[in-house]
């Protein structure tokens, strides 16, 4: 099915624009002071906490994923020491690299493109591998589990789009292949993850209510993980049911 941006009435865009404004002003410290990652960190969770409410949803029951990508092990224990307890990687060898030099005690996610011959080293590195994007590559992570001894924790990554540029899969091909992963021996699947193709966040909003539908008919004997939403959209994420949302920038600033 193919979604279209919504059309919205101007009172609308005057009443969102008025709560974006409100919250653009609780972090107007942590952008003055950009270099303070503890500022930033709290001002991200006030952000999610006000969407909690508007949202009707428990206070502290979406988790903050810090998205580490070009970030340095620094500035990522500042990061931890500020609160956040998950850590999101895009590209294992970064993550290989640096993985010496980070905090214990935080869960380690692969939140980018997982190619084939990086499974066996990414299955070494991080507690969830968000991005399972298709079935050849659930059944490697898979077979790679069994011969570790213990399942691995998984979200699958779904292309809600049908954008060329994003792996994942599509909605109808989640469907068809959904049941065949969950029974592989060696996978714990969580949830889903997407990243929607609109930079405005009330388009992007119908893209969410896709993923969260999509998760209550698969999902049907257990609650599912949505992970969606990032720096600019966690708050219509949050309200559409998010229950991770992964923030790179608004933490830690404009990264290369």
């Amino acid at each position: 099915m193919e979604l279209r941006y919504p059309v919205l009435s101007v009172a609308s865009k005057i009443a969102y624009m008025a709560v974006r404004f409100y919250e653009v002003c609780s972090i107007i410290p942590a952008v003055w002071h950009m270099g303070s990652i503890r500022a930033n960190v709290e001002a991200v969770r006030e952000r999610m906490r006000h969407a909690e409410r508007r949202a009707g949803r428990t206070e502290g029951a979406t988790v903050l994923l810090a998205a580490t990508k070009s970030v340095d092990p620094a500035s990522i224990a500042e990061a931890v020491s500020a609160g956040v307890k998950v850590i999101g990687e895009n590209r294992v060898q970064e993550a290989e690299s640096k993985m010496s030099g980070l905090p214990e005690g935080v869960e380690y996610h692969m939140i980018g493109h997982l190619q084939s011959n990086k499974v066996r080293t990414a299955m070494k590195l991080f507690d969830c591998i968000q991005s399972v994007d298709s079935k050849k590559i659930a059944q490697l992570v898979a077979t790679e589990a069994l011969r570790l001894g213990h399942a691995r924790r998984v979200m699958l990554e779904v292309n809600v789009a049908g954008e060329a540029s994003k792996g994942g899969f599509a909605p109808d091909d989640l469907r068809r292949d959904f049941d065949e992963i969950s029974e592989m021996k060696g996978l714990m699947v969580e949830g889903l993850m997407t990243i929607p193709p609109a930079d405005d966040p009330l388009a992007a909003r119908p893209y969410f209510k896709q993923i969260a539908g999509l998760a209550r008919e698969l999902f049907v004997d257990r609650p599912a993980q949505l992970s969606m939403g990032m720096s600019h959209d966690l708050e219509v994420a949050i309200e559409e049911g998010a229950t991770i949302v992964r923030v790179g920038t608004a933490i830690f600033g404009v990264r290369n």
